[in-house]
């Protein structure tokens, strides 16, 4: 496929096999008066979503008409060159093949992950040469040839990928080119997924259709049961409320966690207590890697967990409770796989007239589905705990399974509409997380205007607040440091434990601190370009301010050159202040933090040509808001980027991701950003005004 044809392929969906008109079946008219507000609502939300899809679809179709391919593998979006490795069949029977990324920087991050679609491209395919051969004249952009099938991938980790492609043949044809990478392609099944779980919610009687009708009426009131609470001497008393509310609720329950309050920990004790009642649970999120998350610190409780997908950490202890690796270790495994090869080679070798080749294949096959059903089987009965991302409850694996209860985690992070997936499978529903951290992602401004990005954990917590426990007492930060965050977002409920109510890495130290970049000359590197010996030299109040955004494109974000560097400087002064050999042999930790990506990325290359830091390299790192979601480290700086005269903050106006920044630091905190910017927004008036009085 030529690259145009790749795009209209995404507009058409050529290349998938969901139909694009399956999403717009009419509606069917609602069932009952008592049911009309809900069904409504969920009409509208289907709406939204189509919105949602319409607009994501547009954004992919221009990112491979209009992007370049080094932009799209700056963005993670893209490896190439790549080279090909061996190929196999993996235990669910899928054909296979390891994909290896090379000569890219690795400061580039990468957005594969198991379940996502990709394409695999070549440039100068043969007969379409990617540089001209005229001389004196100028080359014309490198041509892009597109296989013509998508392939799904099983695992990334690092530099390595398995793909799970067809089994046509056609992967001859990419294992015997050159010049090939792979590009992430329009993930059409998620959308179809959660399409057709908001039809059966509208659907929905009997025990989904109560729990759709709850989730929407105020005047409904939940269930609960009636019995002494338990005392659980490890955990403090909210948390303790938290997991007597879980066991007693018959329908609905939430654990609102904000940062640093161990809702983890709360929800692994619900789980592990829910599980004395109910032989097996089924726990979702998001995303991998909070399904990951969740699922480790259930292993480490001791329960068997049973994880569908791929782990996004690729390691022995990941890897060791995966449906594949235990399906693979099973003893009839070897078995199965046999007579799989049988099939395959069967099929291979087929001889004209064979009058028994199809009663040889129905005796294989029935003997290879025989053998799946009893691993399976064993498998699921011995699980005490089955793990998925929320898209992932639709595995066929989990057809026909039925669960007492339902955990979400991160459901604050999670469209409704995938929240419904797994619902339809369980009697009730458990959700923890916090509506005032890190919202869904939603491309469609029109769909986030209209409701869209309100999450189902939000709709309960707003109809059914005598439902949601607030974990009180937080175990990360410094006093100082969590207080801004409670009062702004949470009531002024959340208080510090005493043991780190006071932490600190110097004596009398300041907790938070704001560099005002508005009040700065640009730093003295010669490596920067902006640099004073420039000939605009700053001084001179004709030349442009040198501390401002620029805006790098329209995907990727903005960049404020200058104020990485001052980022930089600020961290190895207070390095400086501390001491080389304390850091290191205390292993105090950093987190350079920027709400853009191109900020990130340039704060990563700065970083490496940086000699201060080598010694330092393993303890810092640096990424987005969103990169940094459920983590914490000793010292965080925050480079908000944004410096005009306009006073335009962007996205940054969502207050929510600018409270996971702030509450990401455990001792020091460091916000650089240009107050006359910033501060024409009430919430950062009033942070700056804050860090001021301290």
């Amino acid at each position: 496929m030529k690259d145009e044809e790749f795009a209209a392929a995404i507009q058409n969906s050529q290349l998938s096999t969901v139909n694009y008109q399956l999403f717009f079946v009419p509606l069917q008219p609602n069932m009952g008066n008592q049911q009309s507000s809900p069904i409504l609502a969920l009409q509208q939300q289907r709406l939204l979503l189509q919105m949602e899809y319409a607009a994501e679809k547009e954004a992919y179709r221009k990112q491979t008409e209009e992007m370049g391919l080094q932009r799209k593998v700056k963005r993670g979006d893209a490896w190439w060159p790549i080279s090909i490795g061996k190929s196999y069949y993996n235990s669910l029977n899928q054909l296979v093949v390891e994909v290896h990324r090379q000569g890219t920087d690795d400061e580039i991050e990468h957005n594969f992950e198991f379940g996502r679609p990709v394409a695999f491209f070549q440039i100068g395919a043969p007969g379409k040469p990617g540089i001209s051969g005229i001389s004196g004249k100028p080359a014309p952009p490198p041509t892009i040839h597109y296989f013509p099938f998508t392939a799904t991938v099983s695992y990334a980790d690092g530099d390595r990928m398995v793909v799970a492609v067809p089994d046509n043949g056609q992967l001859i044809d990419v294992q015997g080119a050159e010049n090939i990478g792979i590009q992430l392609f329009f993930d059409e099944t998620s959308y179809k997924t959660m399409f057709d779980a908001l039809d059966r919610v509208m659907r929905a009687k009997g025990r989904l259709g109560y729990l759709r009708d709850l989730c929407y009426t105020p005047a409904m009131r939940p269930e609960t049961f009636t019995f002494a609470p338990m005392h659980f001497p490890y955990l403090n008393q909210t948390q303790e409320e938290a997991v007597n509310k879980v066991l007693r609720a018959k329908d609905v329950a939430i654990v609102h966690g904000p940062p640093g309050t161990g809702k983890t920990t709360t929800l692994v004790e619900a789980i592990y207590e829910t599980l004395r009642r109910e032989n097996q649970v089924l726990v979702c999120a998001q995303s991998n890697m909070a399904v990951d998350w969740i699922s480790e610190k259930l292993v480490d409780r001791g329960l068997n967990v049973l994880r569908i997908g791929n782990p996004t950490r690729v390691n022995d202890k990941m890897l060791s409770f995966t449906y594949e690796r235990r399906f693979e270790a099973h003893p009839d495994y070897e078995l199965l796989w046999s007579i799989r090869k049988a099939i395959r080679d069967l099929r291979a070798h087929r001889k004209r007239g064979d009058e028994r080749y199809h009663q040889k294949l129905e005796r294989l096959k029935e003997r290879a589905t025989e053998l799946e059903l009893r691993i399976n089987a064993q498998l699921f009965g011995e699980a005490r705990v089955i793990a998925c991302t929320l898209v992932g409850s639709a595995n066929r694996l989990l057809e026909g399974q039925k669960f007492g209860t339902l955990f979400i985690d991160e459901a604050a992070q999670a469209l409704e509409a995938a929240c419904w997936i797994p619902m339809r499978r369980v009697s009730r529903v458990v959700l923890a997380g916090d509506h005032c951290q890190l919202p869904p992602t939603v491309k469609s401004f029109a769909a986030l205007k209209a409701g869209l990005g309100k999450t189902l954990m939000e709709r309960i917590v707003e109809n059914h607040p005598e439902a949601v426990t607030l974990l009180r007492m937080q175990y990360r930060m410094n006093e100082e440091i969590m207080r801004f965050s409670s009062d702004w977002f949470y009531g002024n409920q959340v208080q510090s434990a005493p043991e780190v109510r006071n932490r600190s890495i110097l004596d009398l130290d300041i907790p938070m601190t704001w560099v005002d970049t508005s009040v700065f000359d640009c730093p003295d590197n010669p490596d920067n370009p902006e640099n004073p010996e420039n000939p605009e030299n700053p001084k001179n109040p004709d030349s442009p301010k040198l501390f401002r955004e620029e805006f790098v494109g329209l995907s990727f974000g903005r960049i404020n050159r200058a104020e990485a560097e001052l980022t930089l400087m600020a961290l190895e002064h207070y390095f400086s202040k501390i001491g080389k050999q304390r850091i290191l042999d205390e292993r105090l930790d950093v987190g350079i933090i920027s709400p853009y990506r191109a900020q990130v990325q340039y704060l990563r290359h700065l970083l490496k040509k940086r000699e201060y830091f080598k010694p330092f390299r393993s303890l810092i790192s640096v990424n987005t808001v969103d990169g940094f979601q459920g983590q914490e480290r000793d010292i965080i700086l925050i480079s908000l980027v944004r410096a005009n005269d306009e006073g335009q903050i962007g996205f940054l106006r969502d207050l929510r991701r600018m409270n996971v920044a702030i509450t990401r630091a455990r001792m020091k905190l460091i916000i650089l950003g240009d107050a006359s910017t910033m501060t024409r927004h009430p919430f950062y008036r009033k942070l700056y005004e804050y860090i001021d009085a301290l």
